[in-house]
């Protein structure tokens, strides 16, 4: 971004970027269910397919077979990839320092083929937590991101917050989510008594990631009040209270530090405010609509 308001207009892209999924993976669903009650009742997860086989004309249908086997191997290729990558740069080369290149490959080669042995070996487990794939996704998705998004959340509004109450809230969502992760899979389709365990493994997902937040927010708080505040250079320009503040570049090269921030324009300000309003207005009109 060549100024604050670029910045700040890719996010607000980003944010209407992200209402897509909506139309891609929700709606084609009630349709599929509209058109085809009888077949959606037997296997849910066949509605795209079924919709691209009955509804599209042959010439279209391969196309789209090979668009979506296309898309498929491209996030497969990048996941694998930028995991073993995170895995030999992060982990391995901090244990053997003096590796070099040619070893460094062989090792992300290797984690690259245990990575998807270990993805082949998940799949069965997978229908322990939903037969539906989407409601898979969304509560793995719901014991991994309320503990980021409360980090990020008071980091950004709480100049008091630090480090350290951030490392012990990322390490309490880890143990909570992990913990209602595996006794879902243990206790899956077992009759289990009423009490504290029955309602920490049967809550549904999206009110446990809630109950998840709270708790990795508390936890925040909590370390940081108990623990030493951040230095007010560490901060600058980092939270909501400290925006105006000069940001501290650390040890940064003095070619990077002395890059100027160009400051957003009174245009881009009027124009990524309507757009943010208008980002929120859809995604409340949409959560009305479907909820």
């Amino acid at each position: 971004a060549k100024d604050e308001g670029h910045a700040k207009g890719g996010t607000v892209l980003a944010g209407f970027l992200k209402i897509l999924p909506v139309f891609i993976l929700v709606i084609p669903g009630l349709v599929a269910r509209a058109l085809y009650p009888a077949e959606m009742a037997a296997d849910s997860n066949s509605a795209f397919p079924l919709l691209v086989v009955r509804l599209m004309p042959p010439g279209l249908v391969g196309l789209m077979v090979a668009a979506m086997l296309a898309a498929l191997m491209s996030s497969l290729s990048a996941v694998f990839n930028s995991s073993s990558t995170i895995f030999t740069m992060d982990f391995y080369r901090h244990v053997r320092p003096k590796a070099g290149e040619r070893e460094l490959v062989n090792v992300g080669r290797a984690a690259t083929v245990i990575m998807v042995a270990l993805g082949l070996l998940w799949i069965p487990f997978m229908r322990y937590i939903s037969s539906q794939l989407w409601i898979y996704l969304q509560s793995v998705q719901a014991y991994i991101a309320p503990p980021i998004a409360a980090v990020f959340l008071l980091g950004v509004t709480w100049k008091r917050a630090n480090g350290s109450g951030a490392l012990a809230a990322l390490l309490a969502g880890f143990v909570l989510g992990s913990t209602r992760f595996v006794l879902e899979l243990a206790y899956a389709g077992q009759p289990m008594a009423d009490g504290v365990l029955r309602t920490f493994v049967r809550m549904n997902f999206l009110h446990f990631a809630a109950v998840m937040f709270v708790a990795c927010v508390a936890v925040v708080v909590g370390v940081s009040l108990a623990t030493s505040a951040p230095a007010p250079r560490k901060v600058a320009g980092l939270t909501f209270a400290t925006v105006d503040q000069a940001v501290d570049m650390g040890d940064a090269p003095p070619s990077v530090a002395a890059i100027p921030m160009a400051p957003e324009s009174p245009a881009w300000r009027r124009r990524n405010t309507v757009l943010s309003g208008l980002l929120a207005v859809t995604i409340v009109s949409l959560w009305i609509y479907f909820r």
